[in-house]
């Protein structure tokens, strides 16, 4: 691949597609990609994810997500939830009749049941950054 530095705020030249199974022919793009490219023009912020609460969804402790403020939710979104107006968590978001489910994407957790009222959602996930 060919040798750039980029500043923040600029766009990263994708230079191909790289196998992670069966190795895959090596053919160069001229694409790119950027931040833009995934929060577009929305309001969006980051958030540092801490615990493996949503780890089946490969979002582990130490990532960054990137969050679209919203104050509703559709079934199953991933969201930034303030719980009884104290505490904020990053769970899959399910509305049954009066309760809200924020289900754990990790099989050793259980999901919170919370009344539907005592839950505002503060964003969705759009995606997820991890450095290594």
């Amino acid at each position: 691949p060919p040798r750039t530095k980029s500043r923040p705020g600029e766009r990263l030249p994708l230079v191909g597609r790289i196998a992670a199974g069966l190795p895959l022919e090596a053919v160069e793009t001229q694409e790119t990609i950027s931040l833009g490219d995934i929060v577009g023009n929305r309001e969006v912020f980051a958030l540092k994810v801490r615990g493996d609460s949503m780890r089946d969804e490969h979002i582990v402790d130490g990532d960054y997500v990137f969050v679209e403020r919203v104050s509703a939710a559709r079934e199953g979104d991933i969201v930034v939830a303030l719980v009884r107006g104290a505490e904020t968590t990053l769970k899959r978001y399910y509305l049954e009749g009066a309760t809200v489910r924020l289900q754990p994407s990790n099989a050793e957790m259980d999901p919170i049941f919370v009344p539907a009222s005592q839950v505002a959602i503060q964003g969705r996930v759009l995606g997820v950054m991890r450095k290594y």
